[in-house]
């Protein structure tokens, strides 16, 4: 009798051992994969809530939801990680990050109700390149001739899809390129987080500040969710939050270069729900915009983990000064660049 109810290993246990089985980069690429799919899913479902013919909800509103809902689907996993991967000394850092996501997630947010899908996401892959420039004016980075170059080459497919002159500059245009600055900003900070903090704890504090950041707004003109929209935005939460996470693994454990290309599916899936559930027709200016702003960041990203490799082998192959002597001139101990001007490629 107890082999009647003796039970088979649980489907969570089946799926973590086909998942030991698969390379790091093929693993990598599914988790972007992912990704792809939850962020896409999350701009659909913004638009299908705040554009509601009956009863359309604020942007403000919705990014509220977007947080909360969010933020409790990672419940699950702090019950099962418990508080250690919480652990940081920057908290500051984290509240400061969350305001400029907090903005510019606003922003994105009322540009998903005004214009069309492909358009946001095609302008959304700037944020790399605002980052860059940001880098240089705050951190005194100097670029070279090919970041300079791959700049040139995105901010033109910023222009391509923009087509000033030709169209005009519509206001969910300029929303998109404001959170687009705000996320470059909260890049910059989140580069240094990662040095100390882990993926969870970034998602997890990003999303416990966000909520009461975006409440603030969403009281001002707030609207009764009816049960259907509870639900979508439920949906919304919870694809915003998987999408983080699977993002943040993807990078973490393949290489960049493995990776990063299928992030550009994204501009593939929000044509297709454009034109199927929106009737959005992406424009061939859009699509051959949105690649060169794909292309410029991408190679940024592939220049910076090349340098960032050089930089830890050489530290790495550094050998130790020998008591009483000084370093070598100009290379102050343990840093091998000057922080307020590191030279980039």
């Amino acid at each position: 009798m107890s082999g009647f109810y003796r039970r088979g290993p649980s489907r969570t246990l089946l799926l973590t051992h086909y998942l030991s089985k698969l390379s790091p980069t093929v693993l990598g690429m599914a988790l972007m994969f992912v990704s792809t799919l939850a962020f896409t899913g999350m701009q659909a479902s913004i638009r299908v809530v705040a554009t509601d013919a009956v009863n359309p909800l604020p942007p403000a509103e919705v990014a509220f939801f977007r947080n909360l809902f969010g933020l409790l689907a990672l419940a699950p996993l702090f019950f099962r990680l418990g508080p250690s991967p919480l652990k940081t000394r920057r908290i500051g850092l984290h509240l400061l990050r969350a305001g400029l996501q907090a903005g510019g997630m606003l922003c994105f947010f009322t540009a998903v109700t005004l214009i069309p899908l492909a358009e946001i996401t095609a302008l959304s892959f700037s944020a790399p390149l605002f980052a860059t420039l940001l880098a240089v004016v705050l951190l005194g980075e100097r670029v070279r001739t090919r970041r300079l170059a791959a700049l040139a080459v995105g901010f033109v497919g910023v222009v391509v899809v923009l087509r000033p002159g030709v169209e005009a500059l519509s206001l969910g245009v300029i929303l998109v390129l404001g959170s687009s600055l705000g996320w470059a900003a909260a890049m910059t900070m989140i580069k240094s987080l990662s040095r100390t903090d882990s993926a969870f704890a970034l998602t997890f504090y990003a999303a416990l500040f966000m909520t009461p950041l975006t409440l603030v707004p969403a009281a001002l003109e707030w609207t009764h969710p009816s049960f259907a929209q509870l639900g979508w935005l439920l949906v919304l939460g919870t694809l915003g939050t998987v999408g983080h996470l699977a993002f943040a693994q993807a990078l973490k454990i393949a290489e960049l270069s493995a990776v990063l290309p299928l992030d550009f599916l994204r501009l593939v899936w929000a044509s297709m729900i454009g034109i199927w559930f929106f009737g959005e027709m992406p424009t061939l200016w859009t699509l051959a915009g949105g690649a060169m702003i794909f292309a410029g960041a991408s190679y940024i990203a592939f220049r910076e983990a090349q340098i960032s490799r050089e930089r830890r082998a050489a530290a790495s192959s550094e050998p130790a000064s020998e008591p009483g002597n000084p370093p070598p001139q100009g290379k102050p101990p343990g840093q091998l660049v000057a922080p307020q001007a590191r030279t980039v490629g």
